[in-house]
């Protein structure tokens, strides 16, 4: 039977590069194809995403003319965490290669995955290549793995043991598809773990601890851990958070001078982020100068999205600043209102990220839907996140998009008074504690007399950061007076974040004990 891959057209090469997050989603098809037959799941997008923001270097794949038929993931880690015992969720973070340490002095092999119909080429062995030229070019120690043995399952009562039939194969006598593969390629066996992964039923739950050492780098003896303390860093993120005032306006173009004031402003202290609040496009009903039934003022929102979305591409690219849109109540193709917040991307691209949880409110007043989708965001100054309001206040959001690579994340909001405020203010800062990310707070201030659920507002817009020496004293990089038409500006740094969350005085992220719990995503 002829072959059904595309390696026979002498058009086609195979290309071996770094995966990107445009590829996620093949990726993700790769490996449920992978893992059909094994009663395994392929990964989810998230944590393709994830694997790619963490570790930018390690990880590859293979293509050939358009298809990705191989994937291969790694990730750094310290040495008193390769060489002991782990399961995969622990050490992998649940999939999202969240433990990776850039400083870690050891690769951790996290997946190789080959198309089943290109099989019988070596590509596989390629990655494993790919793999050693990345240890050797960053000069660390060696390559670290837990790897499957799929034939257990049917052999184990032959042979007796987990242990005798692995040492059958290391004496070649016996022969298993994947461990004698890695022995060929130079890897040493150096322990047995159980209960590795359990959903691996062919190989009951075992893996064969492996490790390859970096012929380049010097045996040494265990040396005793070193502190390291700050550093400074020339690169930074300007913010630029717009504490806006809600005003009565005439017109569509009256509404779209003052947001441009605010983006000329930001982008002359040049800035890389303007961030407007949650709902601050409803002050576009103010035009109608009459209070609007629910339907009639998504139906009056929604005839202007598509020239708020044309207005603010067009701002982004000539004001060169990304800009996160605040949000803006949109009836969808499908029928249902969702509150979506437009991210407008300097180089032209636009994202939506959906409101997740919609409060009693918004339900009420403008029968508002939840989205179902939360995704990391790629941009020139590195993956972010967006949170509406009411999302920041329930943790497993954050923690699913700083699981995704994100370190920063921006919380449009819009509250009618202070408890309310004060709410969403408490949990964005958990939320930049626990997951060691900064946070960005904008909301809006005035009023809108005659516009439903906009009639009064409180807000004090800020930059928020973890609590620990390399930042401002109290977690605060900037605030704003309450209730005051302002901006807040803050430098924020990327890299004293990495420095925090691998040498701060605690590691929240690193600390996160994945033997006992773990955030499983199901939506999209």
């Amino acid at each position: 039977m002829a072959s059904k891959n595309t390696l026979s057209d002498p058009k086609n090469q195979i290309v071996i590069r770094n995966a990107t997050t445009a590829d996620a989603s093949a990726i993700c098809d790769l490996s449920s194809r992978v893992y059909a037959s094994t009663g395994m799941y392929g990964y989810s997008e998230g944590a393709v995403t994830g694997q790619i923001n963490h570790f930018p270097q390690g990880q590859f794949v293979i293509v050939i003319g358009d298809k990705i038929v191989g994937y291969c993931a790694t990730f750094r880690i310290g040495e008193d965490l390769a060489l002991k015992k782990h399961n995969w969720t622990e050490i992998t973070g649940n999939g999202y290669a969240s433990r990776h340490d850039p400083d870690g002095d050891w690769l951790y092999g996290m997946e190789v995955a080959i198309d089943p119909e290109y099989r019988g080429y070596r590509l596989g062995q390629r990655l494993y290549n790919e793999r050693k030229k990345l240890c050797q070019s960053l000069g660390l120690k060696g390559i670290v793995f837990g790897g499957r043995l799929p034939s257990l399952s049917n052999r184990l009562k032959r042979f007796g043991s987990v242990e005798e039939y692995v040492e059958q194969v290391i004496q070649k006598k016996q022969r298993d598809q994947v461990l004698s593969f890695q022995l060929h390629n130079g890897f040493e066996v150096i322990g047995i773990i159980p209960h590795y992964l359990d959903a691996d039923v062919q190989s009951m739950g075992y893996a064969v601890h492996l490790m390859w050492r970096n012929p380049m780098v010097a045996v040494e003896e265990p040396t005793t851990n070193k502190k390291k303390y700050g550093g400074r860093v020339p690169d930074s993120v300007r913010i630029g958070s717009v504490q806006y005032m809600q005003r009565r306006v005439h017109t569509f173009d009256e509404f779209l001078s003052i947001v441009e004031y605010f983006v000329d402003v930001v982008a002359d202290y040049k800035g890389d982020f303007v961030v407007f609040p949650e709902l601050f496009a409803l002050q576009l009903l103010s035009i109608e100068d009459q209070a609007l039934s629910p339907m009639e003022s998504m139906e009056a929102l929604t005839k202007y999205t598509p020239a708020f979305k044309e207005a603010l591409r067009d701002m982004s690219i000539r004001y060169n600043i990304n800009i996160i849109g605040g949000s803006h109540p949109t009836i969808m193709p499908n029928g249902r209102v969702e509150n979506i917040a437009y991210i407008f991307l300097r180089d032209g691209t636009i994202h939506e990220q959906p409101k997740i949880h919609p409060t009693p409110n918004e339900v009420y007043w403008w029968n508002i839907e939840g989205g179902n989708t939360l995704k990391a965001i790629e941009t020139d100054c590195g993956p972010i996140g967006v949170l509406i309001c009411y999302d920041s206040e329930f943790p497993e959001l954050a923690r699913h998009l700083t699981d995704q690579g994100i370190s920063i994340l921006f919380v449009p909001f819009c509250t009618d008074e202070r408890q309310s405020y004060l709410r969403v203010r408490y949990c964005c800062q958990a939320r930049a504690v626990e997951n060691q990310i900064y946070v960005v707070m904008s909301g809006n201030v005035g009023n809108l007399p005659k516009v439903n659920n906009m009639d009064i507002q409180y807000a004090q817009s800020c930059i928020l950061t973890p609590c620990d020496f390399p930042f401002a004293r109290d977690g605060i990089a900037a605030d704003t007076t309450p209730n005051v038409e302002m901006i807040a500006f803050a430098d924020l740094r990327p890299e004293t974040l990495m420095m925090a969350r691998n040498n701060g005085t605690v590691k929240n992220l690193q600390d996160r004990r994945h033997d006992l719990y773990s955030l499983n995503w199901r939506g999209k």
